[in-house]
């Protein structure tokens, strides 16, 4: 908290609250807090909860987009991939995208065209170039139908999602922000200039008031909800609400290069290699209600993905061989679009108020890949209310456990594992991929695995389970298992409950001992 918050007798106040603690809020709490705004975020789940945990883990400028002449967009987002990259080179790494010609759809020139902006109109500086594939003679031919014997061949990113809002969440943490998972927003009013705003602890009832000089809506798809129930806007409808939901099944092919089919809807989908052991298919586009309690996948969407992978893949997919499924809503602008995928995934920032009354800045829609350049153009806002502090820079500054070179990730693993010769290979190549150079965090002084404690599946161990708990506010098995990895892909039933069980024990531990600190 702020120093007026330390103070008893008080009310904390914060120069901005941000309500949402997705990848959209936390990564406007980091640029605020590192410009010297004093910064509370309110999240009413855990961090990355919802859509932010959804996507299909992409870190691209959205090819598609350009039929719908979102040529802005594209280059926006395309001019972010290298610098997210950079970032955060443990959770985000290039991947290669083959995307075969279908003689009854788009045509080839038309193909060729796309890609050739798509290299062009993004400042591709380190991601190789498009290249055409013979899929009769090269590897990724294989898994495909015969009919199929051209491709291309284009260059975007890989992201963890779930971690990329963890470490946004940290790092603003670390640099002061009053990061509150678990904390809903349930009133806000204008009182002599600024913002009183009621917060409530969703796991103990208890209540807090505060005040704000600005208010940032970043809740995603709950962003007209919140108004409506925070704020009193009983008329906001400013987002469609649309479901985009993928499968994992067994992985389909042994390479490490993904495809993007196309469809006689216009729609395409992805194959993409997940985890080590599976393929990831998605995305659907679906209207969805407003029942945003736990979003889930439809039998019509995996019957169309199934069918879709099937109209390319030599071995069809089937529903039985859908091991897990996943849901995330989209929040996008309601623009007038007549169908989903024409609706713009741009962001749209709209403002309520001004400084001398209470300044409210809601965010529509938007990419998790211009998550960053959206945070900045609300910086600009909130500079202009409050006065400018310190310079933009979140371009140039690494994400917590990214501090090496964006082509050091091997080198970093074989560094580890030199030093401690005794751990498996392939849990610090995980431990590393998941959390770069704060994997030793998570290692501590272990020299063998039995130092780690209890094994709950997977090459998960108490050490880590621990990590999570003390720095990256893990809660429940369900935010260690499906958000800070996804190790749960795999694990049954009582895994995951012997997980909750120590996880619930060790909780009980932490508060006695923090406790016992705060008496003494």
């Amino acid at each position: 908290m702020n120093r007026q918050s330390q103070h008893a007798g008080l009310t904390p106040h914060y120069d901005v609250l941000i309500i949402g603690g997705g990848i959209n809020g936390c990564g406007i709490a980091r640029d605020a807090v590192g410009r010297g705004f004093s910064v509370c975020l309110c999240e009413a789940g855990d961090f990355g909860g919802g859509t932010s945990s959804a996507s299909t883990k992409l870190v691209h400028g959205g090819l598609r987009y350009l039929e719908h002449y979102e040529f802005l967009l594209v280059r926006k987002a395309l001019m972010e991939r290298e610098v997210l990259w950079k970032m955060a080179p443990h959770i985000i790494w290039p991947m290669r995208f083959v995307l075969p010609h279908h003689a009854g759809l788009r045509p080839a020139w038309l193909l060729r065209l796309g890609l050739f902006l798509y290299d062009h109109i993004g400042g591709r500086k380190l991601l190789p170039p498009t290249t055409s594939v013979n899929l009769a003679h090269d590897e990724v031919g294989k898994p495909l139908k015969p009919a199929f014997s051209k491709a291309f061949e284009y260059s975007d990113c890989w992201v963890e999602d779930s971690r990329l809002v963890v470490l946004n969440a940290l790092d603003a943490a670390d640099r002061g922000a009053n990061m509150q998972p678990r904390t809903k927003v349930v009133h806000a009013q204008r009182v002599d200039g600024q913002w009183r705003v009621e917060m409530e602890d969703t796991s103990n009832g208890h209540r807090e008031t505060v005040t704000a000089g600005i208010i940032v809506n970043a809740a995603g798809p709950w962003v007209d909800k919140v108004l409506k129930q925070v704020f009193g806007y009983n008329d906001a409808r400013n987002v469609r609400l649309v479901r985009g939901s993928h499968i994992v099944i067994a992985r389909k092919f042994a390479h490490d290069k993904a495809y993007i089919f196309q469809n006689d809807d216009n729609r395409i989908i992805f194959a993409i290699p997940y985890e080590g052991d599976y393929t990831l298919i998605g995305t659907t586009d679906a209207e969805h209600g407003d029942d945003m309690d736990k979003p889930e996948i439809s039998a019509e969407e995996i019957g169309y993905l199934c069918d879709m992978a099937s109209e390319y893949f030599s071995e069809p997919v089937t529903r039985s061989d859908v091991v897990w499924t996943y849901s995330g809503v989209r929040p996008l602008y309601d623009d007038g679009a007549s169908k989903a995928q024409e609706a713009t995934r741009d962001y749209v920032i709209r403002t309520d108020g001004d400084n001398d009354t209470g300044l409210l800045l809601n965010i529509f829609g938007g990419k998790i890949t211009t998550f960053r350049v959206l945070a900045e153009q609300i910086l600009k806002k909130i500079e202009d209310a409050l006065g400018t502090r310190d310079p933009a820079w979140t371009a140039d500054a690494a994400l917590p456990g990214g501090d090496f070179a964006v082509q050091g990730f091997d080198a970093l693993v074989d560094e580890y594992v030199a030093a401690r010769p005794l751990l498996d290979r392939k849990l610090i190549t995980r431990l590393v991929r998941q959390y770069g150079t704060r994997a030793l965090m998570v290692l501590g002084d272990a020299q063998k695995s039995d130092d780690l404690g209890k094994e709950f599946g997977i090459g998960l161990h108490e050490a880590e389970v621990l990590y999570l708990m003390r720095h990256e506010w893990a809660a429940t098995a369900q935010d260690v298992l499906f958000r800070r990895t996804k190790l749960g892909i795999a694990y049954e039933r009582k895994q995951i409950q012997a997980l909750q069980e120590f996880m619930d024990r060790a909780a009980k531990t932490m508060h006695t001992t923090t406790s016992q600190t705060a008496v003494r």
